[in-house]
């Protein structure tokens, strides 16, 4: 998913979605520790959604307090 689609989900859902992207991430590692990994790059992948969704929620936190400060 793209960073511009990313920021159109409210705080709530980009929460879930970060829940869930860790989970896959965690299951990816188990497959790979049993050599049952076909995609290597998913991994790689999985953690860059995880971060892009991380820095977007940082993003709305930040503005939101900027919003208050102001």
């Amino acid at each position: 998913m793209k960073a511009s689609e990313l920021r159109e989900l409210s705080t709530d859902e980009l929460k879930e979605r970060e829940v869930s992207l860790s989970q896959e991430l965690f299951n990816l590692r188990f497959q790979r520790a049993a050599n049952q990994l076909e995609d290597k790059m998913k991994i790689k992948a999985t953690k860059r959604e995880i971060a892009r969704v991380l820095t977007i929620i940082r993003e709305k936190e930040r503005s939101t307090k900027d919003e208050y400060a102001g």
